[in-house]
């Protein structure tokens, strides 16, 4: 059964302003495959950065392409070398990715799907963790939801306040360089939520393999953003 907020973003895809603008279009993006099946793993360490930098960068160029896109939902093995995405010690690691990730320049602008406004927003600066975060929150066809914008610049979160109006359309961030947006290749991860239970400013974005189902029922698959702007 599908969930109720994405038959609301389908009824409702005449609002939904590109994330990325109208600079990229549809022959600009290629899938981006991070996932333990990607066989180009065996031999090549996408657990270090210059691996998983120097994947992107080929892949785009293989492709023709200027921003890499997919990730929801992937097993992937980029996580695998920081004690960030471990759960109670090394029991568990988080390896399920709860997102789309567009991989492109840093300084890359970020607009505003959808009228909202700032729930939250933190400079989460640990290693490999998201850098400059901004939570915005919806209300759509009497639903309410939100959306996370992690790997953002420390520039971002600056003049920022909790409840400040972001219209549909305006360019409220811009992606991080390594050195502030967690320490990854430049992208976005753009998540979609439907409950905070409680977090602000951060959210979990990758879950173990058993809490998958229960996070990507509040994290369902935000592809329909991308659907309904002829992007995918």
């Amino acid at each position: 059964m599908q969930n109720p907020i994405l038959s609301i973003l389908k009824e409702n895809k005449e609002k939904i302003f590109p994330v990325l603008g109208t600079k990229f279009k549809k022959e600009d993006y290629c899938d981006m495959d991070l996932s333990v099946y990607n066989t180009e793993f065996e031999i090549i360490n996408v657990e270090s950065f210059d691996g998983l930098d120097a994947h992107i960068t080929e892949t785009l160029v293989n492709n023709d392409a200027k921003v890499g896109i997919g990730g929801y939902s992937e097993n992937r093995p980029i996580y695998k070398s920081s004690d960030l995405y471990c759960k109670e010690g090394n029991q568990a690691k988080r390896c399920i990715h709860l997102a789309i990730d567009l991989w492109t320049e840093f300084d890359t602008k970020v607009f505003a799907p959808l009228d909202g406004v700032v729930h939250s927003f933190k400079n989460n600066n640990s290693p490999l963790d998201y850098g400059g975060t901004i939570i915005l929150e919806h209300r759509l066809g009497g639903a309410l939801f939100y959306t996370l914008y992690g790997h953002l610049s420390a520039k971002s979160l600056e003049k920022l306040q909790v409840g400040k109006t972001i219209e549909k359309g305006a360019c409220f961030a811009r992606l991080g360089a390594p050195k502030e947006n967690g320490g990854w290749p430049p992208h976005l991860h753009f998540q979609l939520i439907t409950d905070m239970l409680g977090f602000e400013g951060d959210f979990p974005g990758v879950s173990t393999e058993v809490e998958a189902p229960y996070y990507m029922n509040i994290c369902p698959n935000p592809a329909v953003f991308f659907e309904v702007t002829g992007l995918l």
